[in-house]
């Protein structure tokens, strides 16, 4: 590929870069590509996977929403019956939100279905290549996290 300017790379890759998703969601569990649960929620329902149970307004901040926007989104998940509202016995206004076994059980298949995406995508790809493009996933991830934290 020739040498692009950096105008011309951000073009190529807001062109890419929606039909990577859209296939990568093609291949997700029906959830997800049936539209039962939004990009969203799954992100919720990863983070409380990795992190355990926490408090409303954590877990609206980790997603970097109002807590309000973060009562609605929750409150769907609990309708399906994703997530839980868990109430702090000496004091109801503490609210905890937790993974339920359905919620659990479908996180498990989302990570496992893009396990087998990356490997099926990536497999074709030389391990220097994929190393390459790690590195330089990890350094925009970087670059985006400081720029999040200069704007607070």
């Amino acid at each position: 590929m020739s040498q692009l300017s950096i105008t011309e790379f951000a073009d190529r890759l807001n062109e890419v870069m929606p039909e990577i998703m859209r296939e990568f969601a093609r291949h997700q569990v029906s959830e997800i590509y049936e539209g039962k649960i939004t990009i969203a929620q799954m992100l919720v329902l990863e983070y409380l996977y990795s992190h355990g149970q926490c408090k409303m307004k954590d877990l609206a901040a980790a997603m970097r929403v109002s807590t309000a926007a973060m009562t609605g989104l929750v409150e769907r998940l609990v309708r399906e019956k994703y997530v839980a509202r868990l109430f702090q016995a000496n004091d109801r206004r503490i609210i905890n939100i937790d993974l339920s076994a359905k919620g659990r059980d479908l996180v498990k298949k989302i990570i496992h279905q893009k396990r087998e995406m990356a490997i099926k995508a990536f497999g074709r790809v030389s391990q220097q290549d994929r190393s390459d493009y790690l590195r330089i996933l990890l350094q925009v991830k970087d670059i985006l996290s400081s720029d999040n934290s200069n704007e607070k």
